[in-house]
């Protein structure tokens, strides 16, 4: 994703805010040890779990087992949201990720990715990659998605700002 476009939602922040800077967000989206993906279930019912992700090559990158109720969900409707941030309400930055998961099944993508993942949790989540997705060391199998971004939110807090990021035109 290239830099992305800013947007400043006045409606929803301080007078004076300025737009987050892409730098923020994208240094949020690489270091946060933690999401929540939000799908959907095929009788309408929203579904939130947490999960770690790798943001990588402009996209947000999942796993999750072939059984577990994200991937059944994502089955019937692709269309996901995921979040990270912090728990408090004065300061920080809190950002959420709007788009369509897809299957990775790219050999050469999912080492990349599984290299990733173990970089980022220095080792501690550990993945081959498979001719479908990742295997464990302890024979469990797992699907990758990737998530190319149709809007992401930005919100700080202190100085509170609203930012939309939207793909910038070619």
């Amino acid at each position: 994703m290239k830099d992305p476009m800013a947007r400043l939602d006045e409606r929803f922040s301080d007078p004076g805010a300025s737009p987050v800077p892409w730098a923020a967000v994208r240094d949020a989206l690489e270091s946060a040890q933690l999401f929540w993906i939000t799908t959907v279930r095929t009788d309408g019912r929203p579904h939130v779990t947490p999960l770690v992700a790798v943001w990588l090559d402009g996209a947000l990158h999942f796993s999750t087992g072939a059984e577990e109720q994200k991937a059944l969900n994502l089955a019937g409707n692709p269309q996901v949201a995921l979040t990270t941030g912090c728990n408090r309400w004065d300061e920080g930055l809190d950002v959420i990720v709007e788009g369509a998961a897809e299957r990775v099944t790219a050999r050469a993508d999912l080492e990349r990715l599984a290299t990733a993942w173990a970089a980022k949790w220095d080792g501690q989540w550990r993945f081959e990659a498979s001719d479908s997705g990742f295997t464990h060391a302890d024979g469990g199998e797992a699907l990758v998605f990737a998530v190319h971004p149709a809007k992401i939110l930005a919100f700080s807090k202190g100085t509170f700002a609203q930012t939309s990021y939207t793909a910038a035109a070619s």
